[in-house]
């Protein structure tokens, strides 16, 4: 199961990557497409909040990333749950305020793998 975790917690901190390369260098370019509901006139105008959204996700991906370093099982597990449930409350609180999908991708993962670290 310690695989499966690692895993887990892997392609969320890849997935987080994406977005701070989405929201700090893509936004005015692949914004539009992925947020469709959005005016396209507001990207230009939010270019700036986005490139500091996005540098919170690199800092979510850092923490997960870090947690691969620590070779204490109870201070790894500890630094892990405390990144995810910042990547779970992140996606619930983006699905509520941006676009529905954002619970699925981001937040289920990470309460997946909080869940798998927590019972195992």
């Amino acid at each position: 199961m310690e695989i499966a975790i690692k895993v887990l917690i892997g392609i969320i901190a890849l997935e987080h990557l994406y977005i701070l390369w989405f929201e700090m260098f893509a936004w005015e370019t692949k914004g539009p497409k992925v947020f469709k509901n959005f005016k396209k006139e507001l990207f230009p105008e939010t270019k700036a909040m986005a490139a500091n959204q996005g540098l919170y996700n690199g800092f979510l991906a850092a923490g997960l990333i870090w947690a691969f370093f620590i070779s204490n099982v109870e201070w790894r597990d500890n630094i892990a749950i405390f990144f995810l449930a910042c990547v779970a409350i992140a996606g619930i609180y983006g699905s509520m305020t941006a676009d529905k999908k954002i619970f699925f991708v981001q937040a289920v993962p990470a309460i997946i793998a909080l869940i798998l670290i927590l019972v195992f």
